[in-house]
């Protein structure tokens, strides 16, 4: 049988397996802690309380091996580094979920029928204003999206106006009237589902 009470006590336990736990365990509650904020900012009131949860319960068992082995600066580096990683771990997790809904500003000094025209065409709600810049009058074009529509926002204004300065802010809260494109996450798959049960009805 294994003898888990020699591994405990032995050196490649104090010098690699812990240490590595310690990093791991700080990665995964700073990219926790990152996600809860931005649950937060997105007013998922029942998303983010959850997340804190796991967060602080794993943030425990980190800093219980840290108190316990104070005077070794061994683990405080290991415990720093999983800190910086767990917030690049945290964005990354947030580019890939893509939640929420984003408002794109558009301006542009050249005639904007055409990305008007392309931006209507793929479905995207537009206003559009008649406005005056520091070198003449300009077009403003606002639309509201979902985050992971963001980049083919963009690749349709670098396609039809190369020039136009753009700008991405979020929302965190939109009218329940919205087209379809704009419409958040779980109200999409909400959607589906009761369709599919009326038809499996």
């Amino acid at each position: 049988m294994v003898d888990f009470l020699g591994i405990i006590g032995s050196e490649f336990y104090a010098w690699i397996i812990l240490p590595l736990l310690i990093f791991i365990a700080r990665v995964c509650d700073v990219s926790l802690g990152t996600i809860r904020i931005i649950f937060v900012s997105k007013g998922l009131k029942y998303l983010a309380p959850l997340i804190g949860f796991f967060e602080i319960l794993i943030w425990l068992l980190a800093i219980g091996q840290i108190i316990q082995n104070l005077t070794n600066v061994y683990y405080y580096i290991f415990y720093a580094a999983g800190f910086a990683i767990g917030n690049f771990v945290g964005i990354l997790i947030d580019e890939k979920l893509s939640i929420g809904t984003v408002g794109v500003r558009i301006i542009t000094r050249r005639d904007a029928q055409e990305l008007i025209g392309a931006l209507k065409k793929a479905d995207y709600g537009l206003t559009v204003l008649n406005a005056e810049g520091s070198n003449g009058l300009v077009k403003i074009i606002f639309t509201v999206v979902n985050r992971q529509n963001i980049q083919a926002v963009i690749k349709i204004v670098k396609k039809y106006n190369s020039k136009a300065f753009y700008s991405i802010e979020d929302i965190r809260y939109v009218s329940e009237v919205l087209p379809t494109h704009v419409k958040t996450w779980y109200k999409k798959d909400l959607s589906k589902f009761l369709r599919w049960w009326h038809k499996a009805k």
